[in-house]
Parts: structure tokens; sequence; C-alpha cells
């Protein structure tokens, strides 16, 4: 039986009553809302006297926020600068974010929060989520109890093995839960007091880390098979007990771990990896509208991959079920128009050690090749996709070889972060006489080459995980599919203008996350009440709906209770 519709978020325009004090309201960042208290709040809180006497709006403070952000030069200390705004005033943070999203999303996300993740425990100011760890075992659902928020919509949670393209940075890998759920709030509206970034600890093999006398998780080998799965098994309970609806997005979790993760838990709880689905619906979306450029189908291309690990199967299982949806096409036909690299070569079934689970579909039935160039040659790509891990991956011969065959060829580096790229969009467009449409993982700055300039797409999964997260809470979603993610891509793809696409650009402006997000949101749901997962009763208008879902930074006035 359909619920009512129960998702609602506290208006901004509602007043808040509560009981905190004088310092004690000044010193919660939920509640702070530093110079920007009236008058009639500060005599009925106890704030009179602990504030300068003139009373500034919010856009005053974002003034203020932005002349000592500019002050700082190197990127990790724009990063800690901005958490400890974090840490002081919730709501202004958000505020600041919105506004200045393209200067400060390359900030609180890839590439500056992989150096942020690197020196996590030299740059701890303050808690931010929970860290459950080996010792937690048996009392997980004790630990959770810790938290102080009874209504949480979504858990990010890494164990730190496989972050970013940097590998285990074990407890420091905690930037990464954050940093996504920063994207939630910010790209999509979730409600920052609703979202809970967890780093489960099961140990490092990280020796650098192991012998730093500031690394802040446990100093010991990480565990493996029936204890990690019995730890993950415990969470998942322990979690989906205490917030029956909660979304629980996988992050940067290694191949193995990734997958049996998601294959284990996709149709039991809500939830999803990011890494696997969310990466492959954003280069869905990325070719969707490459096509479009070409005027051709994804049936019509040759696909290759630099890496064949959980990102690059994610990519290719998404684009072959959008090659099978297209044309009709069998998923197994579709796979005939994939061939996947991995660090010793063609991936194919031929291989006397045998091939990886999750790379068994892409194993091809043909002679072995060692070398990318090689393949390139072989194959004649119109597609190469890498995302490998390993900078420079596509060198000069490769991408020239490719170009050879191929008069546009559609060059994907989406290794993150931007040290990681398979090459720089520079030299796509360079290497290619200004023919490549080119899409990366991390921004590149616009390039101009014989007079034309190029805006090279950035592939940020900012673009989809946002909007489907929102859409599987706000309609009370049983469990998130892989048609959720392929709805979200085709999305996405029809967001991109024909201006953007004229600039060689094949992802919309990010200034435009919110509405990207809605639009995806409220997919999503359609989707979900179409099929019988949504928990909540279908509105009239859900797209009205998702929209008065979202969250604003605004201030809201205050009551004493």
């Amino acid at each position: 039986m359909l619920q009512e519709i129960n998702f609602k978020l506290p208006s901004s325009t509602d007043p808040a009553y509560i009981t905190k004090r004088g310092l004690e309201i000044l010193n919660d960042p939920w509640l702070n809302k530093g110079t920007s208290f009236s008058e009639e709040e500060r005599e009925a809180l106890g704030l009179r006297g602990l504030l300068p006497p003139y009373r500034a709006d919010m856009g005053e403070q974002v003034q203020r926020v932005m002349e000592n952000y500019w002050h700082h030069t190197d990127p990790l200390d724009k990063y800690t600068f901005l958490i400890g705004l974090a840490d002081r005033n919730i709501t202004l943070f958000y505020r600041v974010l919105m506004e200045h999203l393209l200067e400060m999303t390359p900030i609180m996300y890839t590439p500056t929060v992989g150096y942020a993740c690197q020196q996590f425990g030299h740059i701890y100011r303050k808690n931010r989520g929970m860290y459950i760890n080996l010792n937690h075992k048996g009392s997980i659902a004790e630990v959770l109890d810790n938290w102080p928020k009874d209504e949480v919509d979504i858990i990010v949670i890494s164990d730190g093995s496989r972050i970013l393209g940097l590998g285990d940075l074990g407890a420091n890998g905690m930037g990464i839960p954050i940093g996504k759920l920063v994207l939630y709030v910010a790209g999509a509206g979730l409600h920052p007091s609703r979202t809970l970034p967890i780093l489960l600890d099961v140990g490092t093999d990280n020796e650098e880390l192991l012998n730093d006398p500031l690394y802040l998780g446990l100093t010991r080998r990480r565990v493996h098979g029936e204890e990690f799965d019995e730890i993950v098994d415990e969470f998942v309970q322990a979690a989906t007990t205490r917030w029956p609806n909660v979304l629980i997005q996988w992050e940067d979790f290694t191949n193995d771990k990734a997958f049996p993760i998601l294959n284990r838990y996709r149709d039991k709880v809500l939830c999803f990896n990011d890494d696997i689905q969310g990466t492959g619906a954003v280069a869905l979306a990325g070719l969707l509208a490459a096509m479009r450029i070409r005027s051709e189908h994804l049936s019509d291309q040759r696909i290759v991959f630099c890496g064949a690990g959980s990102a690059a199967v994610g990519i290719a299982d998404m684009i072959c079920a959008g090659i099978a949806d297209e044309h009709s096409m069998s998923t197994e036909e579709a796979r005939k128009l994939v061939w996947m690299c991995d660090s010793r070569g063609l991936v194919t079934d031929t291989r006397d050690s045998g091939v990886e689970e999750h790379k068994v579909p892409y194993a091809r039935d043909e002679a072995p090749a060692a070398e990318l160039l090689e393949v390139v040659k072989r194959v004649k790509p119109t597609i190469l996709i890498g995302a490998s891990g390993h900078a420079h991956t596509f060198t000069e011969d490769v991408v020239k070889a490719m170009h050879q065959h191929c008069e546009q060829p559609i060059i994907f580096a989406l290794s993150n972060p931007t040290t990681k790229a398979e090459c720089t969009a520079e030299e796509a467009y360079t290497w290619t006489g200004g023919n490549a449409v080119f899409a990366s993982g991390s921004p590149f700055s616009a390039v101009r080459y014989n007079g034309k300039v190029f805006v090279p797409g950035q592939g940020n999964n900012m673009f989809i995980f946002p909007g489907v997260g929102l859409g599987a809470v706000v309609c009370g979603a049983e469990k998130v599919t892989d048609e959720m993610f392929f709805a979200a891509a085709k999305t996405l793809a029809h967001m991109v203008t024909e201006e953007e696409l004229r600039s060689g650009t094949i992802y919309p402006d990010l200034l435009k996350i919110r509405q990207i997000s809605l639009a995806i949101a409220a997919a999503v749901c359609r989707l979900a009440w179409d099929q019988g997962l949504a928990q909540y009763a279908e509105p009239p208008d859900i797209r009205q709906y998702v929209r008065e879902c979202m969250y604003h930074p605004e201030y809201r006035p205050y009551i004493a209770a």
C-alpha cells in the first residue's frame, strides 16, 4: 500500500524553535547565522554583545568569505578554508558554494579532493561523518546510534581502498564521502542534515600511511574475504534498521569488492555504486551527445577501452544497454562492438591465467594484443575511452593511429584526478588537427587551436548521481535500477544545447546543475512510479513535487523555545 507523500523539508520561512542560547548557538554550524541574526533574535536568544552591532545580509557575508577565499592560492589551502567555513556555518557554506560552483567544484571534489585525501590526517580539524572500524564488529548498530540525526536520507560509504586514481588511502579516504555529499546538497538539494558520510576502516596496505605518525586510521593490514563480508553485512543491517528508507551509495571500493557488494545488495536495499553505474551513465550521456555532433548511432561505432576495472565495465555495460535499447539488439550483440584492454593488453578468453569475473562478458575470442597501439591499429576504433588510472596512455602514436581511420575521433580521458588523465585536451585536439570530440573526468581549460576555441567536456559524475539519488529518496524507491541510470543518461544528453555542441562540448553547463538534477530526479521518480517501485503516493505534478523537496541555503527565523 502506498504511503501518503511524507518527504518534506522544513520551509526556510518557518520559524525554528531552539533551546540553545548564546555561544551555544554561535558554535553550532547548523544554527549559526553569524552577523545575520536580527535584533529580535539577538534579544531572545541571548546573543546581545556577542556579535558586532551591524546586521549583515547573506550577500554581504558571501562577499566577505570570497575576499578571504581569494587570498589563498594553493588549492589545498582553499579546500581547508571552505571546510572550516562549513564547520562554522553550514548555510553560508552552501550559499557560497552554489554561487561560485564552477570555481569551487574542483576544490571540493576532483581534482583537489584527491590531494586532500592524501593529506587527510595532516589537515584534520573536526569530525565530519562516522568511522566504522573492525573493532566495532558486533556492535555497529550501537555505533550508528551515536549519530544524532534520526532522519538520514543518504549514506555515502567507502573503505578507502581505491580513491580516484590514487589507490589505497585507508581512513584518509573519508574525504570522498564528505565531498560526494557536498555535491549532493549543492547539486540536487538533498538536505545537509540528512546526509551521512561513513568510512569503513578495515585497515590499509599503504606502507606510507602505516608508517605515518599522523595517520588516523587502523594501523594494520586490510582484511578480506569472509571477515570483510561480515562487517559489510552488519553495517547494511544496522543502517537500514535505524533508517529504513536510507539510500546507500558505495564509493571507491576496489574491483574485487565493488562488484560483489553491488550484486549482493542491489535488489535487497536501496543502494548503488557510483563508480560503476554513475560513471557508466555520465559516459553514455556524453556519447549520445557526441552522436548528435556526428549524426551517427552508437550501433555504428567501434569502441576501445583502456582500463577494465569497475568504471570501465560500468561504462561498457551502460553503453551496451543504450545500443540494445536504440536498435532492439541483444546485449550480447552490443558487446561485440567493445574491445577492452587492461594492464596485460586486450582482454581475451584465451588467456592462460583466466579472466576476472567482471571482465568475462567483454573477453574477445581473438588473438591477444599486448599494447594499446596494436589494438587501435587492429580495431580502427571510432571511440577511445580511458578509465585506466594511468596518465599518458593515449600517446601521440595511439591518437594519430585512431585518427587515420576516423575523421572525427571521440576520445574520453576519464581517469581522475587531472594528473592521471590518459591525455590532455590540448594533446587530443592538436594530434587530430582539431577534429577530436574530447571529454575528461577532471576539468581542462578551453583550448585555442588554429584560430578556433574548443571547450572540452567534463564527464563529471556530478551530472548524474545527485539527481538519481534525489529522485530515489523523494519517491521512496525500493531499489535503484540500471534503467534509472539509463533514463538519467538520456535526460542529460538531451539537455546539451546546439550551441554547446558547436563548441565541441558534449555536456551542459555545470551552472545548470540544479535544473539538470531536477530533470533527472523527475525522470527517476516517473520510472519508479510507473514500475511500482515507489513507496510514496504519486503527486499530481512530479516535477513540482521534486522541486519543493529540494533544499536551498537560506536562513530561517529563530524563536526561543
